[in-house]
């Protein structure tokens, strides 16, 4: 069955980097968008960047747009999602979930039906 499991979240500096990882398994990456998700204590889950794997189309929210970068890495059959973070923001505070699901060009969490177990991001002031 699909599996994906986050990794490298924590706590950082405003201003600094982090980079996500997710191990995804149990699925063809070419038949499935991937995704990053986020939410924050009080707030509904929003999309923050998606990925069309079979072309590498990527989307990404406005407010993460030039800060952050969605890729794969396929090597010996390990496939990778990851989103690099740049310049971070205190409002960039949340958890973040790595999705797969069948409907390319989308942020809506509705159309992901495969997800991880989420990771704390936290980016101090």
């Amino acid at each position: 069955q699909v599996q994906l499991v986050e990794s490298g979240g924590g706590l950082v500096q405003s201003g600094g980097s982090l980079r996500l990882s997710c191990a995804a398994s149990g699925f063809i990456l070419d038949y499935y968008a991937v995704g990053w998700f986020r939410q924050a204590p009080g707030k509904e889950r929003e999309g923050v960047s998606t990925m069309t794997t079979a072309d590498g189309t990527s989307w990404y929210r406005d407010s993460v747009k030039g800060r952050f970068t969605i890729s794969v890495s396929r090597d010996n059959a390990k496939n990778t999602v990851y989103l690099q973070m740049n310049s971070l923001k205190p409002e960039d505070t949340a958890v973040y979930y790595c999705a797969a699901g069948p409907f390319f060009g989308t942020l809506e969490d509705v159309l992901f039906d495969s997800w991880g177990q989420g990771i704390q991001v936290t980016v101090s002031s």
